[in-house]
């Protein structure tokens, strides 16, 4: 008996250290049954072609209406004077005021006058022009080749001023021009708000992310605030603010963390100094387009905040439509989301007149939009107000051709308002 208790013992105590084998194999054998399953599954997937984005591609065009207009280079060829600027989207600046009789007209960013040259041999019926650059270089510029091509078109020319002047201060400006000008209106205005190829291409100027040069980056040079004074001197608050907002950096915290570093070693005083630091805080995997494009940001940042191009921008379209006379019409160019949301936020602004008025009045509320045949075929659809008509209800972008021929339009909207 107590042999057999002892085998019995030894046989309970065998079974009780023994792995519950019965037990875990029915799941293993289930789960291995499902990774079997999905590497079958994933493979076949793998196999398959990607799908084509189409739906991102089409919601991308709704938002803008490409120009119609074939690229014309001869308009570019035929200006007096030679020039390395490439006036954008010429030939919709020219649909914007064509049938119409300019009487006077006003371009507000001068530059070349690649704009200007083209409207005045387009309208021989001018009598006044007025021409406005903060950028002295620019202004002679444009004043040459102005000049120039009013001396080809004789005595019967319109009267031509330019100024080295802000555009915010337009109506300021036409007052002193001629007595009553300001008043009574001009038909036509312009606004292209990019840089020139001119000041892109000196590299002492600043603006460039490929050249070396001290890190200035203003417009007008009587201005004493630079980028450097920004980098080596702001709070590192604002500088983040800067970096976020004006340029919509999204790696805006690493590069302010990176430039108050920066501070330790002496400061930022070029160019090629900024590049480096925005090459340090730039992905490794995104190559070279990955630094450029976010240097690209933080430049515009800096030159936003150096000129205060946003608050200057909806002066001087204020400023603008208040000088139109009835029927006269403002165009703008835009190169990036920050001034195009300006524009036409300040646009629709304008049209509608007071906020208390237009509540006053329910027939005001809803703006018409128009959307049939207008002779005028670049505008497409037009928004109605009571004091002007917005002539682009979505921005007109440069032609498949011209952004083939200058790269550097492919960012451009063109906006049109019309006064009542």
């Amino acid at each position: 008996m107590m042999i057999m208790a002892a085998a019995t013992t030894t046989s309970r105590l065998s079974f009780l250290l023994r792995p519950p084998l019965s037990l875990s194999l029915p799941a293993t054998t289930n789960h291995h049954r499902h990774l079997i399953s999905t590497t079958t599954t994933t493979t076949s997937k793998i196999t398959r072609p990607p799908k084509k984005k189409l739906p991102q591609l089409d919601q991308h065009l709704k938002r803008r209406t490409r120009s119609p207009a074939p690229f014309d280079p001869d308009l570019h060829l035929s200006s007096p004077a030679p020039s390395p600027h490439i006036p954008v989207m010429l030939g919709e600046v020219l649909s914007a005021f064509r049938d119409r009789a300019l009487r006077s007209f006003v371009d507000c960013t001068l530059g070349a006058a690649g704009h200007s040259c083209a409207l005045l041999r387009a309208h021989p019926e001018l009598r006044l022009f007025v021409g406005l650059d903060v950028d002295p270089a620019a202004l002679a510029s444009g004043t040459a080749r102005v000049e120039a091509l009013l001396r080809e078109s004789g005595a019967e020319g319109p009267r031509a001023y330019t100024h080295l002047r802000n555009f915010k201060y337009v109506k300021s400006v036409l007052g002193g021009v001629e007595e009553g000008l300001a008043g009574d209106g001009v038909d036509g205005i312009l606004m292209d708000l990019g840089m020139s190829s001119m000041q892109v291409n000196r590299s002492e100027r600043g603006f460039s992310v490929m050249g070396d040069g001290p890190l200035d980056m203003r417009m007008d040079p009587q201005v004493c605030l630079t980028a450097e004074d920004i980098l080596n001197s702001w709070p590192e608050d604002e500088v983040g603010r800067v970096l976020r907002d004006y340029g919509e950096e999204s790696n805006w915290y690493s590069l302010q963390k990176r430039i108050m570093k920066a501070r330790t070693s002496g400061g930022l005083h070029s160019t090629s100094e900024l590049v480096q630091v925005i090459r340090s805080a730039s992905a490794k995997t995104g190559g070279r387009q990955g630094w450029i494009k976010t240097a690209t940001r933080v430049f515009q940042a800096l030159r936003i905040a150096v000129n205060d191009e946003l608050q200057t921008l909806e002066d001087a379209l204020y400023a603008c439509f208040d000088v139109l006379s009835p029927g006269g019409r403002l165009a703008v160019i835009s190169f990036h989301s920050l001034e195009d949301r300006i524009v036409k936020k300040t646009f629709l602004d304008l049209i509608k007149g007071d906020e208390d008025e237009r509540y006053a009045n329910p027939a005001t509320q809803k703006d018409e939009i128009h959307c049939e045949e207008e002779e005028e075929l670049w505008s497409k659809q037009r928004v109605v107000g009571r004091y002007g008509t917005v002539l682009t209800k979505r921005p007109i972008t440069p032609s498949e051709e011209e952004e083939k021929l200058n790269r550097r339009c492919r960012s451009a909207k063109l906006r049109v308002i019309q006064k009542v």
